[in-house]
């Protein structure tokens, strides 16, 4: 259970279209891409990765603009495949993978909350993401809990959590998993229990076997 006690949410119906626009979108929400690792399991680049027809990084960009206007990309070095209309955040070296790019991210913008998605999470859905946007409070961001574990890469956090970012980026420790731990104690994200029904949002593409879903 959540530590307020709310029951989590299930399952949210079937795939949404990217592309259909499920209500006006949130000027209080950023949203970042998280397109920074090395695929080193799978190859190649993930981002690149045809999924259903497209790439997989322009998928994951257009669920995210089904939702804000204030969209980040953050890679490990400047992208030949930049989307338009996004602000490019290139991780400082030495790159603390995902760390690094929420952390710059969280600095760079001006909204409440940023949303957190990693570019090798498809299965994923517009309507289960607003429905994450959705249980933020104010000041206090979501992390799901799929299985047991949080999923960072699948989360919201509040802006005021910046200066959290920031000193674990300048320490030893660059666990996400230990970082959202501290920032649920301090009661700056809420823990939302996803039930099994919905745990194939949160699918990641690891290896090229993974395609063929």
């Amino acid at each position: 259970m959540p530590r307020d006690g709310k029951p989590g949410f299930a399952a949210f119906g079937d795939c949404v279209a990217a592309s259909t626009p499920l209500r006006s979108v949130r000027n209080d929400f950023s949203a970042v891409l998280l397109a920074g690792g090395e695929s080193s399991r799978m190859g190649r680049d993930k981002a690149t990765l045809d999924w259903r027809g497209v790439p997989l990084w322009a998928c994951q960009v257009e669920k995210l603009r089904a939702l804000t206007s204030n969209i980040f990309v953050s890679t490990r070095f400047a992208v030949p495949w930049r989307p338009p209309g996004v602000h490019l955040v290139i991780d400082e070296s030495p790159s603390r993978g995902p760390l690094s790019g929420l952390t710059a991210s969280l600095a760079m913008m001006e909204t409440d909350y940023l949303l957190a998605l990693a570019v090798d999470m498809p299965f994923i859905t517009v309507s289960h993401l607003r429905k994450i946007c959705d249980c933020a409070r104010p000041g206090v961001g979501v992390v799901p809990v799929v299985n047991g574990k949080m999923e960072p890469l699948a989360a919201v956090y509040p802006k005021r959590a910046e200066s959290i970012f920031a000193e674990a980026l300048r320490g030893s420790d660059y666990s996400l998993q230990r970082l959202v731990g501290r920032l649920a104690e301090l009661e700056f994200i809420r823990e939302i229990p996803i039930a099994a029904a919905a745990g194939r949002f949160y699918r990641s593409l690891n290896y090229p076997a993974d395609l063929q879903f």
